[in-house]
């Protein structure tokens, strides 16, 4: 493999083109802490959902009078409704997960890639006399 002299020019729209193509390590671990973060709260609203329905459930076996049948109604609905958005919440996290994992298998393939272009640029210009 011979070496051929590159225009600086060429060689900085390249890197440029690459840069904007793939996610740097810190966009990549920035993304990584945001989903963690996303996980805790949904994990800390899970928790305060499961604690709610204990506490209807020994309402509702205390035996409700007609007013509390109403407020266990209202507490029942706010429920089913923080419920639905603890799984539209985890939804979306799991879309932005996986999307952070596909980004980062193409990044590591890149990188691959390029060491592999490396080396055999590398390794392809030595020859024996």
């Amino acid at each position: 493999m011979m070496r051929v002299p590159v225009p600086a020019r060429l060689k900085k729209a390249v890197r440029s083109w690459f840069d904007s193509r793939y996610i740097s390590v810190a966009d990549h671990r920035q993304d990584i802490k945001d989903a963690l973060w996303e996980v805790q709260t949904l994990r800390r609203e899970v928790t305060t959902l499961q604690e709610e329905v204990r506490r209807l459930r020994a309402v509702r076996q205390q035996g409700p009078q007609p007013a509390a049948q109403a407020a266990a109604a209202t507490a029942a609905t706010a429920v089913a409704e923080k419920a639905a958005e603890a799984h539209r919440l985890a939804h979306e996290t799991a879309q932005a997960l996986d999307r952070i994992l596909q980004n980062e298998v193409l990044l590591w393939q890149a990188v691959d890639e390029l060491r592999a272009a490396n080396e055999g640029a590398v390794g392809g210009g030595q020859s024996c006399a």
